[in-house]
């Protein structure tokens, strides 16, 4: 993991400073950007692995920065921000954020949040199991591919954030069994994570629009009213 890159987003300079010092304490290769016009620059040139992003940033706002990333970056994005809102923490998801850390926030827990969510990114090593086809899983015409961190609806390769691809892997692995949002929240960000039941259902939704022919009426995802989501097959 000592490879990693990641881009620090934040026009404050001692948190950055703060972030930098303990993100390579631990290993981390860092950049810096300290607005949002500096931050999608940089992201085209080093091609980060995970991103610190504030949502409050001169230029460009958070919220539109991380719309801009997700057009090219598959990389976990963690936003930061200094506010209580929970439409501000629904908006980022939206947009494609993975996850989100309010401020004031402990160092240990900026490392842990990291280190989960490049967890849940790690690539096969070796082309042997890179091909290997024995864990993909078919659903109806979807077929997902755990060790490439793909899926693929009908001829069409479908571009899914970290989450996203974690959620519907999930979902996939016991078709028809229905999990809570409270079981997805753990098995999906993988540590205990300070949200609530709408992160799950904004998550859910954003993957719908992406691999249902009608997220209104979807084919795969389905919702168990009271109780959380399942994929039937």
């Amino acid at each position: 993991m000592n490879d990693k890159k990641i881009l620090i987003v934040d026009d404050e300079k001692p948190i950055v400073d703060i972030l930098k010092f303990n993100l390579e304490k631990e290993g981390f290769v860092t950049a810096v950007a300290y607005d949002g016009e500096e931050a999608i620059k940089i992201a085209a040139s080093v091609n980060p692995d995970l991103v610190l992003l504030d949502l409050m940033l001169p230029k460009i706002d958070g919220f539109n920065v991380c719309k801009e990333l997700r057009k090219t970056l598959v990389c976990p994005i963690i936003m930061l921000t200094a506010k209580e809102d929970v439409v501000d923490k629904i908006i980022g998801l939206e947009l494609g954020a993975d996850d989100y850390m309010t401020k004031p926030f402990s160092i240990r827990e900026v490392i842990a949040r990291v280190k989960a969510n490049l967890r849940k990114h790690v690539l096969p090593e070796s082309e042997e199991e890179k091909n290997s086809s024995k864990n993909k899983i078919k659903i109806k015409d979807m077929i997902i591919d755990p060790e490439r961190y793909i899926a693929i609806v009908g001829s069409k390769t479908i571009d899914l954030t970290i989450k996203e691809f974690e959620l519907l892997k999930m979902l996939s692995s016991a078709p028809n069994q229905v999990f809570t949002r409270e079981q997805i929240l753990r098995g999906v960000w993988g540590y205990d994570f300070y949200g609530d039941a709408r992160t799950v259902d904004v998550t859910v939704r954003r993957l719908r629009e992406k691999i249902e022919k009608n997220s209104a009426e979807p084919q795969y995802v389905q919702t168990k009213r009271g109780m959380g989501y399942y994929v039937s097959n």
